[in-house]
């Protein structure tokens, strides 16, 4: 059973009907209550274009379920309910009766009729408009009478909205220097020297005979060159050769962003400067 005070939350949030499915069948649009016990009774659901036009559905099998009603009808048969004149927030007992006899549900009974809260938590009755203690003074329809909730000035506001784009910066990752040691071939050729021995003979002159003279008759003699090369010799150093840093430079690109908004449109019923007799006028 749904309390009075789920109904004061289920209003101000604006919430939805919906049935045991999840299906949506309507926004919530007044809650009935039943003249004597105070208890919710009846949901008017927006069904028409807008929530132009509610239907009456029995509250006696629904839950609430975060801020929706949960019935155990179907949209169709929602919007085939019968209507009835409820312009003065109330439901006597023979409409009532006919509501139940479509939904084959049975009521209480024996008591006057219901009367409705409004989507903004205002109780209203036949007679007058709930103040906070109670039932008291008149009620009146002004110019701006607002079929989903209280009595406004002459105008609606419609609203849209705008997207606002900004930028922010945000880590992108890391990049560092690291120095690492690789080994290859180095190939070079490298010319070298070295002696050989190469016999020379000369014959004997008037200007090398006293040399040639000059030793013995005949003697044993033996004589000696050092011989000599050149070899290679491969030293290694390190020496720097250059100095390597990371800098950071910014880059501008575009880049395009695709958002949807929302915006509220109005629309006349019925109005006599409206575009055709009998349709809406859209802005």
């Amino acid at each position: 059973m749904i309390t009075t005070n789920q109904v004061q939350d289920l209003l101000q949030n604006g919430g939805n009907v919906v049935n045991r499915d999840g299906s949506k069948i309507g926004g919530i649009g007044q809650v009935f209550l039943d003249d004597q016990s105070g208890e919710p009774e009846w949901v008017t659901v927006k069904t028409g274009l807008f929530g132009g036009a509610e239907s009456f559905v029995p509250l006696a099998s629904a839950e609430v379920r975060d801020n929706d009603i949960v019935v155990p009808f179907d949209k169709d048969k929602v919007k085939g309910a019968p209507r009835v004149q409820d312009a003065d927030g109330h439901l006597d007992e023979s409409e009532e009766r006919e509501l139940f006899s479509y939904y084959g549900v049975g009521g209480q009974g024996g008591h006057e009729g219901t009367r409705g809260t409004d989507t903004h938590g205002t109780d209203t009755h036949a007679t007058g408009e709930r103040t906070g203690e109670g039932f008291t003074g008149d009620a009146t329809r002004g110019v701006g009478h607002d079929t989903s909730g209280p009595n406004t000035d002459d105008a609606m506001t419609r609203s849209e909205e705008r997207v606002d784009i900004g930028t922010e910066k945000v880590s992108t990752g890391k990049a560092r220097l690291r120095k690492y040691v690789v080994t290859e071939n180095v190939t070079k050729t490298v010319p070298v020297t070295h002696e050989e021995v190469r016999v020379e003979r000369e014959p004997i002159t008037d200007a090398n005979r006293d040399e040639a003279l000059s030793g013995g008759d005949l003697t044993s003699e033996e004589h000696e060159v050092e011989l000599t090369e050149e070899r290679v010799v491969v030293n290694k150093e390190t020496v720097p050769v250059e100095r390597v840093r990371l800098d950071k430079e910014t880059v501008t690109a575009e880049q395009q962003v695709d958002e949807e908004v929302r915006k509220e449109q109005i629309e006349t019923e019925g109005a006599a400067d409206a575009d055709r007799p009998g349709n809406g006028s859209r802005r």
